[in-house]
């Protein structure tokens, strides 16, 4: 009887420890998985947060670049009532307001780059502050419009003034990833 009961025990150990075995495999198992799935969704979470930044920036980049631009087109019109007079021009009576206002904007540029739409900013302000310092002394000499005068030199300004948009414009489509297959 001894005999049969120690085999009856020794059953029981080896079907209890093969239990225990696959449900310690069976946890190791569960446990592994549901970490690479939590490890899947925390990565997931991530590079969700990282694009919801990238677009925020990107959304912050252009409104500020529109606003440079409108500062930029309301400097050209006060600039523009210089060449041709305030009697013919849709522009401002005195240009410094708006050269301010463009100012202040370029520095929103300056903040949210990148570099290469902040030196195209800085390369357009230049040209306008050269553009308002050129004319100055040409209002000192005879009345009469300073387009009909000076027109080259008008002409010329006009010139520098679509190429500095354009090239702005340019850098900063690309800044924005315009060119991007989406």
């Amino acid at each position: 009887m001894m005999i049969g009961m120690r085999e009856t025990v020794a059953i029981a150990l080896i079907t209890s420890l093969s239990t225990l075995t696959a449900a310690g495999l069976t946890g190791l198992v569960t446990a592994r998985t549901v970490r690479r799935q939590v490890t899947g969704q925390l990565a997931a979470a991530r590079e969700e947060r990282a694009e919801q930044r990238t677009l925020r920036r990107d959304q912050e980049r252009r409104d500020t670049y529109v606003s440079f631009l409108a500062a930029c087109d309301r400097a050209y019109r006060a600039l523009d009532t210089g060449w041709v007079g305030p009697e013919t021009a849709p522009g401002e009576e005195q240009p410094y307001p708006a050269l301010r206002a463009l100012d202040e904007a370029y520095n929103l540029v300056l903040l949210v780059g990148p570099d290469p739409a902040a030196k195209a900013a800085g390369d357009t302000v230049r040209s306008i502050n050269e553009e308002y310092a050129q004319q100055r002394p040409l209002h000192r000499e005879a009345a009469g419009p300073l387009a009909t005068r000076h027109r080259t030199e008008h002409l010329a300004a006009l010139r520098r003034r679509a190429e500095r948009r354009d090239a702005f414009v340019t850098i900063v489509r690309t800044a924005l990833g315009a060119d991007r297959v989406g």
